[in-house]
């Protein structure tokens, strides 16, 4: 174990993530950016999926389609109705095979609904199921060739960029719908 004069210092690994996180986002097709967000704009429903950290990008983009005011659902949760014909399902999982979030994509397909993936991995069983992929070229736990290398245990990288990317997605559409940041917090829970 080295000392801790050789550790690295918090001030040189704040560098190295935003280092990392700037290069995949630099790798990233801003083209399916505007693909995805045309395809929410004009969507009946949305639903999000995903397992984990992933899962947790998911809501966390969901959260923000909500204050766009546009029809969201999170699979799992209680609430959240059956998947159908028309509808549209985001699914995020970093390797494409996340049992769950295939699962998921699968069923979907089955109901008639299309599916859009967020994966590193556009040749996984999930990016065969979607009609469409954001690809986000970031590490995942399984560091397989083609993951942008990275310093962060397990899929950090690869959370990180799916959730700037999917907030510039919920910008953009936010743009697209002309709402503004007051707009928006009038749908922001005010149970809290």
């Amino acid at each position: 174990m080295p000392a801790n004069d050789e550790l690295p210092t918090a001030a040189s690994l704040l560098d190295t993530v935003q280092a990392e996180v700037r290069g995949v986002l630099a790798a990233v097709d801003a083209t399916s950016l505007d693909a995805l967000a045309t395809v929410l704009r004009h969507a009946r429903r949305i639903f999000v999926a995903g397992e984990g950290r992933s899962g947790f990008m998911a809501k966390a983009f969901a959260m923000r389609l909500m204050h766009l005011g546009l029809p969201v659902h999170v699979v799992g949760e209680t609430t959240t109705p059956a998947v159908a014909a028309g509808d549209t399902v985001v699914a995020v999982s970093g390797s494409g095979t996340t049992a769950g979030t295939v699962r998921v994509a699968e069923a979907a397909v089955k109901a008639g609904a299309e599916v859009h993936a967020v994966t590193t991995a556009p040749d996984s069983p999930l990016g065969a199921l979607a009609a469409s992929v954001l690809l986000l070229p970031a590490a995942t736990k399984y560091r397989r060739p083609g993951e942008a290398p990275s310093v962060q245990p397990l899929s950090s990288l690869f959370d990180q960029a799916t959730h700037v990317t999917l907030d510039v997605v919920a910008l953009r559409l936010a743009n697209l719908l002309e709402v503004d940041n007051a707009r928006a917090r009038t749908a922001h829970a005010n149970t809290e």
